[in-house]
């Protein structure tokens, strides 16, 4: 008999393994369908915040309400948000596009104005990223609100908190090369890992019993 008991542990050991494996995986493979269809919806190039609303939106349903068809759910989630945010996505991509253009023309350039210009858009476009993806974060986790009531919502979550604004910023820039271990990494993983992110520190920054608006009253602020 005391040779059975080993045996006995050995497969519950290796159950319990084989399910902290499969959530592991499962944390790895429903970002990676999610910006598969990210990817794809990304091809009309100014339907990009649409399709990012909509990988929140999906990427919550999983998390929330164990939702696994993450990469169907971002195309059938996609069309709620295409029309209220696409004017959005139009003006965003052109003004960022210019900025582009102003930092590849300016760096050419020598003086003192050409250099505060530079910075100027340099500090726009660290802006823009934050604001951007919370506006996906907001919208995807409240699809029943209106473009404006998601904008308001996105200014807040995204500069209403030092941690907030720089934990976005900061998934956003470090995604790219912690997912170069991934095959294809980067193009999968770029917007749904940042997105998910974002969806985490919503659930810690919204009261239980708000529907559309967060909650204003953030403990990071008490700091």
């Amino acid at each position: 008999m005391t040779a059975v008991a080993p045996a006995a542990v050995r497969p519950d050991g290796s159950r319990q393994w084989s399910r902290t494996l499969l959530g592991w995986l499962e944390w790895l493979a429903h970002p990676v369908l999610a910006g598969l269809a990210f990817a794809v919806l990304c091809v009309g190039v100014v339907t990009w915040l649409p399709a990012l609303a909509a990988t929140a939106h999906a990427l919550r349903a999983w998390r929330t309400d164990g939702e696994t068809r993450t990469f169907t759910g971002v195309f059938r989630a996609f069309g709620t948000y295409l029309r209220p945010l696409l004017p959005h996505a139009v003006a965003s991509s052109a003004g960022l596009a210019l900025l582009v253009v102003d930092v590849v023309f300016l760096t050419g350039r020598t003086g003192p104005a050409a250099v505060v210009l530079v910075l100027l858009a340099l500090g726009l476009l660290l802006v823009a990223v934050p604001y951007h993806l919370a506006l996906a974060v907001v919208a995807g986790a409240h699809p029943e609100g209106t473009a404006r009531g998601w904008v308001g919502d996105a200014l807040w979550f995204a500069f209403g908190s030092v941690a907030r604004g720089t934990a976005l910023l900061g998934a956003v820039v470090a995604t790219p090369v912690f997912s170069l271990v991934v095959p294809a990494g980067p193009l999968l993983l770029c917007a749904s890992v940042p997105v998910l992110v974002g969806l985490v520190i919503l659930d810690q920054t919204v009261a239980p019993d708000t529907t559309v608006t967060p909650d204003r009253t953030d403990p990071t602020e008490d700091a």
